[in-house]
Parts: C-alpha cells; sequence; structure tokens
C-alpha cells in the first residue's frame, strides 16, 4: 500500500494570524516613533538667522513654541518663542513664510506601505516556505488525495501494486486464515449476501509486541485492494476534552466515504481501558472510547469498512469494546513456532545476500521463544558482521552469533577478567553444562563461553531442544532448577566459597519453583490449587499472590525446599563427576568458547577413560 497524507492546515491559519496580531502591535506600538518625522531642536537666534536669510519656508506659532522648516521644506525645525520679540510676524511675512500648520506624521500611503506591506512580505515568504516543508513532510504533492486524512490524522495508504501481500507475513498461517475471509468478503460480497452473511465489523489481534500484527493489517488491505487508514491509539488523546471524540466521528466518516476500506488502530488499549466507575482524572480517553463504541455500532457492515485493531494488552481492554458486533473477532497473532521461525528467517533473507550453504533450521532452534521482529533483527545483525569482516555475503557463523548476540548483547572485548575470575566462571558455566548434561529431559548444550558480554553476563551456556515443547513435566522443571543451580554448586564444590556471579541463576530458579507451587499445582501438599494470578500475559506477564499471609509463609518455605532440594543434587552430580568437571573447565578456561560437540567429546573421553 502507498501511504497518502494531507497536511493539516491549521499550523498555517495560526501561523498568519499571529503575524497580523504581531503587526498590529508594531503599528500601535513601535511603527509610529519610527515614521514619524524627525524633528531638531534648534536655539531661537538660529531661527531669527534663518528668517533674516529668507530661508524659512513655513512656520506654525503655537504658544510659546514655534515650528518651522526651511525653504526646501525638507527639514523640521523647532524652538522657544521670546515674549519681546513684538515683530516677529512682521518679519516672517516680510521673509516670505508661510504660516500653516505642520504635519509631522508619515502619509496614508507611506503607512500603509511601510506599516503594512513591506513587514508582511517576509512573513509571506516565511508561510509559504513552512507551507512547503509541511507538505513534504507529510507526503503532499503529486499523488496526493484531496480530503483524505484529514482531522482525524490519520496515514492513509491507497491501492498500490508493491503492497503488502500475506506472502510477505511467515509463521502466522492461522491469523493469516482467520483474516482471509474478510479479503474474501471484500472481493466478492455478493457470495456471503445471497445466503444471509454479514461481514465482521471488527476484528481484534492480540499477541506480543514484534509478533507482526501492523504487518498483517497491512497485508489484509494489500490483498483486498483497498484504501487503508491506519492510527494509533495515542493519536486520540487529546489536551482538550472532545477532541478525541471529533477524531473518531472524522475517521469514520472518510471510511465511509472511502468504502470499502478498512480502518487499522494500532494499541487500542490507549482508548479502550475498562471503564471501573471511579473518578478518572482523564475525561477525554473515556468521551473518545465512548464515541468509539457508538461508531461501531452505528456505521453500516454491509458497505465494507472493516475496523482492525491491535492490542498486547487485551485484558485491559473494556467489555464492551470485545462484544460481538463490534469486534466480533479475536485473532491471536503468537510467538512463531519452530517451522515459523525458519519461514520468517527466510522471508528476511531474501534482503541479504548469503552463502549458499546456509541452513536455517539450527539458526530457528537457537532463537527460541523469538518473535518476528526479532528474528529480522538477527539476519539484519548477521548482515552487518559480514561487512564488518569484510566479506560479500553472510554466512551460517555470522547468523548464529547473531542469535547470541540478540540473547547476550555482542561481546565485550574491553572487558579483561584477572586468572582468577576467569577460573571461577569456566568452572561456574561447565557446572551449568555438565549437570545438563547428565540428567534426562534437559535440553542440549550447544554452546559455551566464558567471553564477557554487553548485556553484563561474565559467560553464559546455551542449550537448544530438538524442536518445540509446549507442555512440561514436574521432572522437567525440576531439572530446569537443577541446572540453573549448577554453577552455583560448582563455585561452592571447588573455592568453597560464592560469588556474585549466581545472581540471575538465583532468581529463574527461585521464579520457576514459585510458578510450579503457586500456578502450577506441583507441590502435592497445596493439591490443584492457585495461589497466584499473572496479568499482561504478552508484556512478560505480572504475577500478583492471592492467599492469606500464613499460605504465603507456607509457600516461601516450599519454594525455598524445591531450590535447596535441586541445589543438593547438582552438588552430588558434580561430585560423582569431579574428574570431568577439572577436565571441560580446564578446556574452557584456555579456549574461551566450546562447542556443544566438543564438549560432548571431552565427556565421552572421560567416561571411556
Amino acid at each position: 500500500m502507498q501511504e497518502v497524507k494531507k497536511p493539516s492546515k491549521k499550523p498555517l491559519i495560526y501561523y498568519y494570524v499571529m503575524t497580523i496580531l504581531i503587526l498590529m502591535l508594531l503599528n500601535a506600538t513601535l511603527f509610529p516613533s519610527i515614521l514619524e518625522k524627525k524633528v531638531q531642536d534648534v536655539t531661537y537666534d538660529v531661527f531669527m538667522s534663518m528668517t533674516y536669510d529668507r530661508n524659512v519656508g513655513q512656520v506654525q506659532i503655537e504658544g510659546d513654541e514655534i515650528t518651522f522648516t526651511d525653504k526646501a521644506e525638507e527639514n523640521i525645525y523647532k524652538t522657544v518663542a521670546v515674549s519681546s520679540d513684538q515683530g516677529l510676524v512682521d518679519r516672517l511675512y516680510e521673509s516670505g513664510a508661510q504660516f500653516q500648520e505642520i504635519d509631522t506624521q508619515p502619509g496614508l500611503l507611506t503607512s500603509i506601505l511601510v506599516g503594512w506591506v513591506l513587514p508582511l512580505l517576509p512573513f509571506l515568504f516565511i508561510g509559504y516556505f513552512i507551507n512547503r516543508k509541511m507538505q513534504k513532510a507529510m507526503g503532499g504533492g503529486e499523488g496526493m488525495m484531496f480530503g483524505m486524512g484529514g482531522g482525524s490524522g490519520a496515514k492513509v495508504y491507497v491501492p498500490s501494486s508493491t503492497g503488502i501481500r500475506f506472502a510477505d507475513v511467515a509463521g502466522e498461517d492461522e491469523a493469516k486464515e482467520l483474516l482471509h475471509e474478510i479479503v474474501d468478503f471484500l472481493h466478492d460480497p455478493e457470495k456471503y449476501r445471497e445466503i444471509g452473511a454479514k461481514l465482521p465489523k471488527g476484528a481484534l489481534l492480540v499477541g506480543p509486541p514484534g509478533t507482526g500484527k501492523t504487518l498483517l493489517a497491512k497485508a489484509v488491505a494489500g490483498e483486498a485492494n483497498v484504501p487503508f487508514f491506519s492510527i494509533a491509539g495515542s493519536e486520540f488523546v487529546e489536551m482538550f476534552v472532545g477532541r478525541g471524540a471529533a477524531k473518531v466521528r472524522d475517521l469514520f466518516k472518510q471510511a465511509n466515504e472511502k468504502a470499502p476500506c478498512i480502518v487499522f488502530i494500532d494499541e487500542i488499549d490507549t482508548i479502550g481501558k475498562k471503564r471501573d466507575g471511579q473518578f478518572s482524572g482523564n475525561d477525554e480517553r473515556e468521551q473518545t472510547l465512548n464515541q468509539l463504541l457508538t461508531e461501531m455500532d452505528g456505521f453500516d457492515g454491509s458497505k465494507g469498512v472493516v475496523v482492525l485493531a491491535a492490542t498486547n494488552r487485551p485484558d485491559s481492554l473494556d467489555p464492551a469494546l470485545l462484544r460481538p458486533g463490534r469486534f466480533d473477532r479475536r485473532i491471536p497473532v503468537e510467538l512463531p513456532d519452530l517451522q515459523g521461525r525458519v519461514e520468517i528467517l527466510k522471508v528476511h533473507a531474501k534482503k541479504i545476500r548469503l552463502a549458499e550453504d546456509v541452513d536455517f533450521e539450527p539458526i530457528a532452534k537457537m532463537a527460541a521463544g523469538a518473535s518476528g521482529a526479532e528474528l529480522a533483527n538477527i539476519v539484519n545483525e548477521a548482515a552487518l558482521r559480514a561487512v564488518r569482516d569484510g566479506r560479500k555475503f553472510a554466512t551460517q557463523e555470522d547468523l548464529q552469533e547473531s542469535v547470541e548476540v540478540v540473547i547476550a548483547g555482542y561481546q565485550k572485548k574491553t572487558r579483561v577478567l584477572s586468572d582468577q575470575e576467569k577460573k571461577i566462571v569456566a568452572y561456574h558455566e561447565i557446572g551449568h553444562a555438565l549437570v545438563a548434561a547428565m540428567q534426562t529431559h534437559s535440553a542440549p548444550v550447544q554452546k559455551i563461553t566464558i567471553i564477557p558480554r554487553t548485556s553484563g553476563a561474565l559467560g553464559y551456556t546455551l542449550q537448544v531442544d530438538d524442536g518445540d515443547h509446549f507442555l512440561m513435566s514436574k521432572e522437567e522443571l525440576m531439572n530446569k532448577i537443577c541446572t540453573y543451580t549448577g554453577g552455583r554448586a560448582a563455585e561452592e564444590l571447588i573455592f568453597h566459597s560464592v560469588t556474585t556471579g549466581a545472581s540471575n541463576d538465583i532468581e529463574q530458579a527461585t521464579k520457576l519453583a514459585r510458578a510450579m507451587v503457586s500456578q502450577f499445582g506441583m507441590a502435592d501438599e497445596f493439591g490443584m490449587v492457585a495461589f497466584e494470578t499473572v496479568s499482561n500475559q504478552y508484556l512478560g506477564g505480572d504475577a500478583s499472590l492471592t492467599c492469606s499471609p500464613e499460605t504465603q509463609t507456607r509457600l516461601d518455605q516450599k519454594v525455598m525446599e524445591i531450590v535447596e532440594t535441586q541445589r543438593q543434587k547438582a552438588l552430588s552430580i558434580l561430585k560423582e563427576n569431579e574428574d570431568k568437571l577439572h577436565r571441560l573447565a580446564q578446556y574452557l578456561y584456555d579456549h574461551e568458547t566450546i562447542t556443544g560437540q566438543e564438549f560432548m567429546t571431552i565427556l565421552e573421553q572421560g567416561e571411556r577413560e
């Protein structure tokens, strides 16, 4: 779709109104004193001398003040009269002076020219360039559709041969299938009207950030080949009450005029939050929501106006917004599975040069849990790494390293560990890997490194599953906690001391153990009872306990018991395989990075010995 916007004329109108007000102020204060003819103060003897020399042109006598000009009437003078000079009038008459009022103010034409015309020209010149800049910034000029994108502030995309299609969106086959019916209705509405079916008025796209909700909405418009109105929920929020509601009315008015079309509201939770009945400091948001509900109820779906909205906080939306007749469909746009990640990597890999032997499946396995946006970033990081190394194409190694960059950050080459710290980190990471390798139901080790990263990690152990797992047993979770405690257990076993390096391991192990007890019902003494609720599941999940203080104390004790039991298990595994621990840690200390294959080779050699 090709974006088309119309720049608002309001800023330009405000500019010209301010210009006129400024000129009025200047004409009332500054310009009169500047334009007033200059009058020179002279002594009476100068006036007498000019009279005798017949060099006085016009003269005006008011009380004890005499105003006069020279014969050429180029200069104006002023002096104080002397009361004893009785023959002054006669001498002036004899010298040929003219008795009349002398006007020190400029003429009307001069006032208009100097006070208005000349100052206005620079302002008009500046306004012209401001208008040009606004049109250029807003995409104006050739091809702009008059009247579209007006007061609502919505970006408008018109049908384009180079628009986004469903083929450009990978890894979301279920979402595309649900949206395809909307496209088909916009293409051939009669097929549905014959049977009495109505077009869904709205579809709500929900999912984590970066999964392609906005991209899917544009793909729907691209497939249907209809105009596409796009606006963010935050653009409806205004300082003045009623402005947001007016924008909603204007948006739906334009949409009805351009039907069939698609209206896309991104981050709709900004204006669609639940109305809890309590006093709110933002009446504007509630009025905007009420107007949106009214507009969605009132427009005729048979015209072919479809409202798509996206959010990653569906639990915060008002129930009135989600009922059938407004948003008839809720379409989940989840994180892609293994095959989806492979397809997404292939789509983005078309934009860069790749080596012929690149295999995307290992990369997709390493990037488990990555969103479409993160996968696009992985491909781009691989291309940047190839450029830094002076190559013309990206390799498998570049893609693998870019996954690690997204997970743990760039290698921090300026941070140099001391020998003792390096040795501790080596034993710590091998502790994780060895405990994982000696347990069943654990993901294979892919890589171990003790090179510091910009994320703050001094080293890490990368484990990669063979495929996606959607269920985890109690045994698998216990093994995972045991693996988390393996690093600290290795430090205790070898150095008889502990360091701060296990802080993240402790956090992850505690979080997992607490979830087992309070959410998954995996503690026998508590049974199948949930003591914790999770909100904002697409934004990391905020957990809150819903139990008495006494129960919370018992929960804490159970969590500590689970973690300590697994730590003792990890310590036991490492004691039984202490020779392997020393051999692997020394190899990692010497080489700083070892692959999963090297790790298993050394481990198997130790077992044979």
